[in-house]
């Protein structure tokens, strides 16, 4: 009786300690001599129960097992091999009942394939999974043209933001006449609360590099580059190490698969600028310019890379392209709505019970999404809103979660699909604060070209941080919106041009929260520090003296035993002594 044990080792797992109940796992089973192999994999999706381990038995399904720790792993093996495993660590399962089986049950994998199943190192999992047998297909068996058509079939629309229809972007590439070509994989996620990208490139490399290298032989390149951010280590890794594995096995390089297509595949660590996401400022950035948006047109299908005809695609979008050519474009079509057909992936964060990684089929609606995959509020506080789309989105409220989740569908609400980016918020959070958070990002992130984003953010995020203080007026609500419409029609790249949708949402959907602040001087969730006001409540305090001690301004007074009183003046009104109280004796107002 042999076992096959996979311990999760992306970021998510390793920052959990996933690396220590590896190595406990190995020592275990010398100790105890157990026939298992032990292998190493990435992020399954389900980051908040990290680390996790699935044990799998000849002929038997698997258990897969959530905040493993290097003290409990023997207990979890020896449990399972005796045929009675832990239950209190199931997180999923097919043979006893989970904790997360809905959860898992309601997603479509279609990008997320071999994400937490594999080895993302070893490209002889990646090939016993169907790998680069679409390649085989593509570069032998089909006509460049035919590949677009079947991309085009698909449905398939760019998974970065825009949702543009990958099919055509790739006929105009393939139109261009030249004899040089480039095909480029956005990977500069830069969004705060996504790593969709960072996932599967951790996890399941060689599925990306190899809907780059069909794409490229569609299109007619010879070269390509990804872009990828150098804050992401265990990715550029494991990108190296797959693209060193398919040159060796033929995949990249002269001659592939003795077709006669060359294609060679580079990687460019980028510096982390956000705008760098925007296509014409990641191509400067490759050719090392600064990264700065440039006029469209040309598009980069007519002059892109050095003036060449370039075709970029994000992370997300080339991971679908191996499956379709597989499986065909009807097929891919089938998941989905009408105009958006497919899988989404998302990474939900916030104040979400499930917070990582899922994949669901568009037209799934948001309360689906939140509540049945996603487990609902991990506070137990009432679901406030939703942000989708990153810092370039929109915050939805609870009245619109019966929106289903396509390109169009999003739109209309005024917010944006983006790359997947979920952020949920319960009541404690502040929708001004939340604005002026994103407002802040994007100012922040401005490459200063176009004077209305460089200018126009600034004087935004002034009007939004007197708002919060309690200093606005209620004529600063027109102002913002006027300032907004300026952006959106001045600016010359997507960064400018949705800025400002994180206000021009809240502002239509949490427009009460506003003027609270301006009139009444409140703010709800209590989080706008200059509007707070921390107050001993005499009948409860007992004098245990806690809450001047964890005072760092030592504005609290009193005798022991006795009500104490707070200096409203010393105040900095930083909530030590809210967090200390045992008794509920300190109201926040």
């Amino acid at each position: 009786m042999s076992f096959t044990i996979k311990v999760g080792l992306a970021s998510c797992g390793l920052a959990a300690g996933a690396g220590e109940v590896y190595e406990a796992t190995l020592k275990h089973i010398k100790s105890k001599k157990i026939d298992a192999d032990v292998k190493k994999t990435a992020c399954i999706g389900m980051c908040f129960v990290e680390p996790l381990v699935e044990i799998i038995q000849d002929g038997k399904k698997s258990i897969t097992y959530g905040n493993v720790t290097p003290e409990n792993i023997g207990t979890v093996i020896d449990s399972y091999m005796k045929g009675k495993p832990v239950l209190e660590n199931i997180i999923i399962s097919n043979i006893e009942k989970g904790s997360e089986n809905d959860t898992m049950k309601k997603q479509e994998r279609i990008v997320l394939r071999n994400c937490g199943n594999i080895n993302p190192t070893s490209i002889n999992d990646y090939l016993e999974n169907k790998g680069y047998q679409a390649l085989e297909k593509s570069v032998i068996k089909m006509k460049r043209i035919d590949i677009i058509n079947e991309i085009k079939k698909s449905g398939l629309r760019g998974r970065g933001g825009a949702g543009f229809s990958t099919g055509l972007k790739w006929q105009f590439a393939y139109d261009a006449k030249s004899i040089k070509k480039y095909i480029v994989c956005n990977a500069d996620e830069g969004d705060p609360g996504a790593f969709m990208d960072r996932s599967v490139l951790e996890g399941d490399p060689h599925s990306v590099i190899e809907g780059m290298i069909i794409g490229a032989y569609a299109i007619g390149a010879d070269e390509g580059y990804i872009y990828c951010r150098a804050e992401y280590p265990l990715a550029i890794k494991h990108l190296n190490i797959a693209i060193e594995q398919a040159k060796e096995k033929g995949f990249l390089g002269n001659n592939i698969l003795d077709s006669g297509f060359n294609f060679e595949l580079h990687i460019k660590e980028g510096a982390g600028a956000f705008v760098c996401g925007e296509e014409t400022a990641l191509m400067a950035s490759i050719e090392g310019k600064r990264g700065m948006p440039t006029i469209r047109p040309p598009f980069p299908a007519q002059s892109g890379l050095w003036e060449k005809p370039t075709n970029i695609n994000n992370v997300e979008t080339f991971a679908n392209v191996a499956w379709i050519i597989l499986n065909g474009g009807g097929k891919y079509a089938k998941h989905g709505t009408e105009k958006s057909p497919g899988t989404k992936v998302f990474a939900l964060a916030g104040k979400i019970k499930n917070s990582g990684l899922i994949e669901v089929p568009m037209g799934m609606p948001l309360k689906e999404v939140i509540y049945d995959v996603g487990g609902g509020m991990k506070t137990g506080k009432p679901f406030k809103g939703v942000q989708l789309g990153g810092p370039s989105g929109g915050c939805l409220p609870a009245e619109l979660l019966d929106t289903v989740v396509d390109y169009d569908s999003i739109n209309k609400t005024g917010a944006i699909m983006g790359s997947g980016g979920m952020v949920v918020m319960d009541t404690s959070s502040c929708m001004v604060d939340i604005a002026k958070f994103f407002l802040n990002f994007t100012q922040n992130e401005s490459c200063g070209k176009c004077t209305f984003c460089r200018i126009g953010t600034k004087r935004m995020l002034e009007i939004l941080t007197r708002i919060s203080e309690g200093k606005g007026n209620l004529e600063d609500l027109d102002t913002l919106e006027n300032l907004s419409k300026n952006i959106i029609a001045g600016s010359l790249c997507g960064l400018g041009q949705t800025a400002p949708n994180p206000v021009l949402t809240t502002l239509k959907y949490f427009r009460d929260e506003y003027i609270a602040h301006i009139t009444d001087k409140k703010c709800s969730a209590g989080v706008c520090s200059a509007l707070l006001k921390y107050e001993i409540n005499k009948e409860k305090c007992i004098g245990c003296t806690l809450c001047a001690v964890k005072c760092p301004v030592k504005c609290i007074s009193g005798e022991r035993k006795k009500a104490h009183e707070i200096d409203q003046e010393a105040c900095i009104k930083c909530g030590a002594c809210y967090d200390a109280c045992k008794f509920d004796a300190i109201d926040k107002r």
